[in-house]
């Protein structure tokens, strides 16, 4: 059950920032998506999958305008500061630490988090002095935990849902973020396999801002993941930040309408932590059924 915010409020304020979002970008200009063909059942734990994509998901992208905004320049610095498998200890620098920082400063200059932050002082789920909601996000997203028991702190929220990691090395964990997928797809380390659908009603198309979607990275398959397309970094650590902040559950799933999508939001708490967050596309209203 969510605190204080039940489904109505919860997509009130999630459409108020995704009004606010100036940032985040136009498809077909300022990136275009090219969706192929609709990707094949893969059994988990299998790293076999017909690709019913030859290309990219990506034909463009204006890196100009990505690089030029803010919180996506200090985002990309972000995505080479952590190993890639769980179960080996992370060591953050100070450069790293304070990259942290300039990525959390950027965003909280922002309206879309400055709108998150009003909402959770309402909801008493977050202090109004902007220095200790930081300190907040920071303990949300970037502080470090111990997700395989037998190694040392070897993850944090940010690293599990925007830069991805994997699980002995065997199994694709996270990786819910456009800019770093693109930006892993650019470096030949992502394969994108083909768009996910229930039916062929379901069949997205390219101006969609969600996805569901099928994947290999440094060969092993992701079967189905799913992340939003060309919004902001700020965005979606606003979202997450507001739906785990209004439970306390394991597990927290809401259904919620924000624009033309209807969405479930999926998140994980790891203790006072996020373990991990994405959303599911369940259907969009400008489809032509």
């Amino acid at each position: 059950m969510l605190r204080g915010g039940g489904g109505k409020e919860l997509s009130d304020v999630l459409n108020e920032l995704w009004k606010l979002d100036v940032n985040r970008m136009k498809p077909g200009k300022d990136y275009k998506i090219n969706l192929q063909g609709k990707a094949g059942f893969v059994a988990e734990g299998s790293n076999n999958a017909r690709d019913s994509a030859r290309a990219p998901l990506f034909s463009y992208v204006d890196e100009k305008k990505l690089k030029s905004m803010d919180t996506y320049a200090h985002f990309l610095n972000l995505l080479d500061n952590y190993e890639m498998s769980t179960g080996v200890t992370e060591h953050v620098t100070k450069e790293e630490l304070q990259e942290n920082h300039l990525f959390l400063d950027a965003m909280l200059k922002t309206e879309v988090m400055k709108c998150a932050h009003r909402f959770l002082v309402c909801k008493g789920l977050a202090q109004s002095d902007p220095a200790q909601f930081k300190s907040q996000l920071y303990d949300i997203w970037f502080k470090l935990y111990r997700r395989d028991k037998n190694g040392g702190e070897d993850s944090c929220g940010f690293e599990h849902v925007f830069v991805g990691e994997t699980k002995y090395g065997k199994e694709i964990m996270g990786l819910h973020n456009w800019v770093q997928f693109y930006h892993q797809e650019k470096h030949n380390h992502v394969d994108y396999k083909g768009y996910k659908a229930r039916n062929n009603k379901d069949t997205p198309d390219e101006d969609d801002h969600v996805l569901n979607l099928q994947f290999s990275w440094n060969g092993l398959v992701k079967p189905v993941g799913s992340c939003f397309i060309g919004v902001s970094p700020e965005f979606e650590v606003a979202l997450f930040t507001i739906v785990f902040c209004l439970s306390d559950e394991r597990v927290t799933k809401v259904t919620v309408k924000v624009d033309e999508y209807l969405l479930e939001i999926v998140v994980y708490r790891f203790g006072c932590s996020i373990g991990t967050s994405y959303p599911k596309m369940i259907s969009s209203n400008n489809r032509d059924f």
